[in-house]
């Protein structure tokens, strides 16, 4: 299975997930003009990729300095798909950066962290 990378633009993240290392990570800002059609095929990637793998440790780092509503709703999607993977003996661990004065992240990131039951969620703070 090949990495899934998408570059960084001025309003939609970087994307890079790694199939051998399990590290995957999204970076940056999120306000694509269509959500739906930005992040269809990281999701395609990731529901096959799920698929094939076992009982490996998956680490996705986000690292999103600003999200619209949008984002959020796919976020949310995206932990849900993750949450049920974790329950079915994935063992998943999601890193929450934010800067350490951005609040606003850090409440996001506590929201989300709420709504899911298997993955460990951890807010990291960075200066």
């Amino acid at each position: 299975m090949e990495e899934f990378i998408v570059v960084e633009t001025k309003s939609s993240p970087r994307i890079a997930f790694n199939p051998v290392t399990h590290c995957h990570e999204i970076s940056g800002e999120s306000y694509p003009e269509n959500c739906s059609k930005f992040y269809g095929p990281m999701f395609e990637w990731l529901e096959t990729y799920l698929g094939n793998v076992s009982s490996a440790r998956l680490e996705l780092s986000i690292d999103i300095l600003y999200f619209n509503s949008s984002s959020s709703k796919v976020f949310m999607d995206l932990f849900d798909l993750l949450d049920d993977a974790a329950s079915l003996n994935t063992d998943v661990v999601v890193n929450w950066r934010y800067h350490e004065e951005n609040e606003v992240a850090l409440e996001c990131g506590e929201e989300f962290m709420e709504d899911v039951q298997n993955i460990h969620f951890n807010l990291v703070s960075y200066q």
